[in-house]
């Protein structure tokens, strides 16, 4: 991936989505409502306005003038639409990447700070091929060789915007201990991985934290995994896009972004960063389990 690389179009289109969601609001028109004028399914609505798609200028132009948006500002998403055609680096793999995991690809690039939980995985940003590629395999043992190599490039391509040149973000990470004890590839695969996270915990942008199972119940048993994405500010001293809260499942993903739920993640995630180990004892903790792997 090259060095500072784009975020493509998903916060353009994000943003698009949100002024049309509000335009429609507005409006007082339903999804329904909207997608019967526009000729269109309720599906392609959601689509739009949760940034999941590009848009023509043209097509903007008619919702605009559905939605009775004034001429100034329908220029203005006319011309933001074009940016919606953006392309990230992440783009030429998409026959491999869901379309729920594009837009946090593109997200993530964007971000500046990045608190993530997880339970019993490590987190793509800080896997060993290795271990990624044994996840990617057990996920979908059907796909052949050359598709997982794909796959597993474009997680260690994701990783290298935490030593990127130009504003790397800042990763919070809370770890469950669970996870230095479950197996995933075989003891030397669990060894490389526990040791690569311990050597990335040295980064001064980093700072990664296990929750030990002496903590008992905490807030992560009951959230499940998460990750809370805030993102640069911009002239006015607010932030460009809003703090997003992204919860990975089976099937898909949600992403939260209204305050009062960006808000009860965020709670949860101060509450385990107190109780975690800090993060020398945690790096310690790290290193001792993989050195207990080796024969």
């Amino acid at each position: 991936m090259p060095p500072g690389a784009t975020t493509g179009s998903t916060v353009p289109r994000r943003q698009l989505g949100r002024y049309l969601r509000d335009l429609r609001n507005q409006g007082r028109l339903t999804v329904r409502a909207a997608a019967g004028r526009l000729e269109w399914s309720e599906a392609k609505i959601w689509r739009i306005e949760s940034g999941l798609t590009s848009l023509r200028s043209f097509d903007v132009e008619v919702m605009c003038r559905i939605y009775g948006a004034p001429t100034g500002l329908t220029e203005a998403l006319m011309g933001l639409a074009k940016e919606t055609k953006a392309r990230g680096w992440w783009h030429s793999y998409g026959d491999v990447i869901p379309g729920w995991l594009d837009l946090y690809i593109g997200l993530e690039e964007a971000a500046s700070r990045l608190w993530c939980y997880q339970s019993e995985l490590v987190p793509g940003l800080l896997q060993t091929e290795e271990y990624a590629r044994t996840l990617i395999r057990a996920d979908d043992p059907d796909v052949d060789d050359e598709e997982i190599d794909r796959r597993v490039h474009v997680r260690m391509a994701r990783q290298s915007l935490l030593t990127r040149a130009t504003d790397p973000p800042s990763l919070s990470v809370v770890l469950n201990e669970s996870i230095l004890h479950r197996s995933v590839g075989g003891p030397e695969v669990l060894a490389k991985q526990l040791e690569r996270i311990a050597d990335v915990n040295k980064l001064p942008n980093i700072t990664i934290k296990v929750m030990p199972f002496s903590a008992g119940l905490h807030a992560g048993v009951t959230s499940g995994p998460f990750v809370v994405l805030r993102f640069p500010e911009i002239g006015t001293g607010r932030a460009g896009e809003p703090p997003t809260v992204y919860v990975e499942g089976l099937t898909g993903a949600l992403y939260l972004e209204k305050d009062h739920e960006v808000t009860q993640y965020e709670d949860s995630f101060s509450a385990m960063w107190e109780l975690a180990a800090e993060k020398d004892e945690s790096t310690k903790m790290l290193i001792d389990r993989a050195g207990s792997l080796k024969p």
